[in-house]
């Protein structure tokens, strides 16, 4: 079931350049929602709304967190309301991740595809793994949030100025060649997703995909974000917004 309404905005937090934190009291949303749904959020004075992760769920305050990045006239200005002010918002939308109860973790996730995964580090605690992918140091954000839930948080950054230098798989390796995992979840750009999805295949350890889609209704109306899917051999389209935005990893066509 997913709620569309008006939400105070209680918090708003700049995390980097570009990059801003809304929490809302969403009583009822909140209770329905999981980690990896999204939601529909209207930017003012636009048509369609936007998609964006939820990053945070708390059940108890019922209060929602969204994490995203500017990309255009649209996210500029939903980042350009105040506290006080109200996020109209359609959520939670979309399937999440499945967690596995009482076993470890890896989850994996790329720049602004980093905030979706922290409600599976809040969830797992020090049973995940967190591996964190930035360009650089002035892009990092939530390390300390993945850290504070009791995760195990690596970060690397393309540049080295922070953490490992290079791609996310390499310290992927090292801890699936551990044998402990019993799932990888991830979330970010699609050659990222890729190499994680080929380097669990080489492991042989099952991998959760969260797809970035463009999207029209949010609700598998419009078809606007379907992919390529294959089950039971059979190759058909699936909506990102109403399929996903989690898929198994064997599920998606990457290449079509």
């Amino acid at each position: 079931m997913y709620y569309c309404g008006k939400y105070p905005i209680i918090e708003k937090k700049t995390l980097a350049k570009g990059v801003y934190s809304y929490i809302i009291d969403a009583d009822e949303p909140a209770d329905e929602a999981q980690p990896g749904q999204f939601a529909m959020i209207s930017a003012p004075n636009y048509t369609l709304r936007r998609p964006i992760s939820i990053c945070g769920i708390d059940k108890e305050r019922g209060t929602l967190r969204f994490v995203f990045e500017v990309r255009g006239k649209g996210t500029e200005e939903i980042a350009s309301l105040t506290e006080g002010e109200s996020l109209d918002v359609l959520a939670p939308l979309g399937n999440g991740f499945r967690i596995p109860d009482g076993k470890k973790i890896v989850v994996v996730g790329g720049g602004i595809g980093v905030p979706p995964l922290l409600g599976i580090s809040r969830c797992s605690g020090e049973l995940c793994t967190a591996i964190l992918g930035f360009r650089d140091y002035s892009k990092i954000i939530l390390e300390d949030e993945f850290r504070e839930n009791g995760s195990e948080t690596i970060l690397c950054t393309d540049d080295g100025s922070v953490g490992q230098k290079g791609l996310v798989t390499f310290p992927l390796a090292e801890v699936l060649e551990k044998g402990e995992t019993a799932a990888v979840m991830a979330c970010g750009p699609t050659p990222m997703l890729k190499a994680v999805v080929k380097m669990c295949e080489l492991y042989k350890v099952p991998c959760q995909v969260s797809l970035e889609q463009r999207m029209g209704c949010g609700v598998g109306a419009c078809v606007t974000c379907s992919c390529l899917t294959v089950r039971n051999g059979k190759e058909f389209y699936s909506r990102v917004c109403k399929d996903g935005p989690v898929f198994n990893a064997e599920e998606v066509k990457f290449d079509g």
